[in-house]
């Protein structure tokens, strides 16, 4: 019989402790506290995350249902609804950023060797926006519109692994293209985006940075063309153009050339579009590159479902950040144990198992890989073996 850890201790056991205690420290979330502790907060909030709570009484609740292994968990305070509802309020959303940064390095790292299914060894990054609706009655910080309040989670991803290696939240109204003012460009890696980050003057300032963009065209973009290249129409590649922009501003916002692909879709039955700085690759790995954006598309949709940033345990900014910020944390650090265990089930399953095994006092690999499990220490007894000859 395993007497051992509880799962919920053997997940938080891959967390850097000793990071998250430099976060905390950095900026004073634990100053003035006498009993719930800012790391009580992590695990609380995580734990919610894993378990599919709703609400702070819902967590409450549970883990007061559980209090003998509350220890165990490495929960040392008292958990109640209103203690979780203060820290949430009033602690440091940006400890919990640093930290989920710091998970996300290293995520990036044990991913670096991701196949991405191209003959590409750059970096390959996707940037989108998603909105998650608020009400304006009770979030009257997150403007948005006359009737509606929101907040907006802007990411860049990185597509060997769907690791965001970038992640910014603000009110509903900022539009998407600013953020691109907010990224330190890495050179030689791509930047896949769609028709919402044509702005040419920011692309340019990627392409001074020696970074590659691949980027939907609107239909009213004005160009001259000065050659066109080869393709290969039966793979869908229509045309494959050198350009330079003619409008009124482009030509100043963006003075170097352009690549302009257009390609038919066929699963869509669409023609697209794409402009890009990288004259080297085949035009069909620049329309495949594209495609492979909708990782990000699938990167919003899975943790929308599977975890609890729809709906908040509190109403104030910092509150909303602090439990987005969490569950992007639980979200990495699923990546982390998946690939550090070498498990062949997909984050999903990994998170529906761990919802059900919290509690239990199992091998942790056992319980996610399926395997029948042989204690390596097994308990020594003097009784006779009645099947020994």
């Amino acid at each position: 019989m395993y007497t051992g850890k509880l799962i919920f201790s053997q997940l938080m056991d891959h967390l850097p402790m000793h990071t998250f205690r430099g976060c905390v420290r950095r900026y004073q979330g634990d100053r003035w506290v006498k009993s719930f502790s800012c790391l009580d907060q992590y695990r609380c909030m995580a734990f919610a995350q894993l378990t599919y709570r709703e609400s702070l009484r819902d967590i409450e609740v549970c883990l007061r249902a559980q209090s003998s292994k509350l220890y165990h968990m490495g929960i040392r305070g008292n958990v109640s609804r209103a203690t979780l509802a203060d820290a949430n309020e009033r602690r440091d959303w940006r400890i919990h950023a640093d930290f989920a940064q710091r998970l996300i390095h290293t995520a990036r790292r044990l991913y670096m060797d991701e196949d991405l299914g191209l003959e590409l060894d750059n970096t390959v990054y996707a940037l989108d926006a998603s909105t998650i609706d608020l009400c304006l009655t009770l979030f009257a910080w997150a403007d948005f519109r006359k009737t509606k309040a929101a907040v907006k989670l802007h990411t860049l991803l990185d597509l060997r692994g769907s690791i965001p290696s970038f992640i910014h939240i603000s009110d509903g109204k900022l539009h998407d293209v600013k953020v691109m003012d907010l990224l330190i460009a890495e050179a030689g890696a791509f930047y896949v985006m769609d028709r919402a980050y044509l702005d040419f003057a920011r692309l340019h300032v990627l392409h001074q940075a020696h970074a590659f963009f691949v980027v939907r065209a609107k239909s009213n973009t004005q160009f001259r063309r000065l050659y066109s290249h080869p393709v290969e129409r039966a793979a869908g590649v229509i045309c494959d153009q050198t350009i330079v922009l003619t409008g009124v501003t482009t030509p100043r916002s963006y003075p170097d050339k352009l690549r302009r692909i257009k390609y038919h879709d066929r699963e869509r039955a669409k023609k697209l579009v794409f402009l890009t700085n990288n004259f080297s690759l085949p035009a069909l790995t620049i329309a495949e590159l594209y495609k492979s954006r909708w990782q990000v598309e699938l990167f919003f949709k899975w943790i929308k479902q599977h975890l609890r940033i729809k709906s908040f345990f509190g109403t104030s900014e910092n509150a909303v950040k602090t439990q987005i910020w969490i569950a992007i944390s639980v979200y990495v650090l699923i990546a982390i144990i998946k690939k550090r265990l070498n498990l062949e089930v997909s984050l999903y399953t990994i998170l529906q198992i761990l919802s059900l095994t919290a509690f239990e006092r199992m091998p942790i690999n056992q319980v996610l890989s399926d395997t029948e499990y042989r204690s390596e220490n097994p308990l020594m007894s003097n009784q006779l073996n009645l099947f020994k000859n």
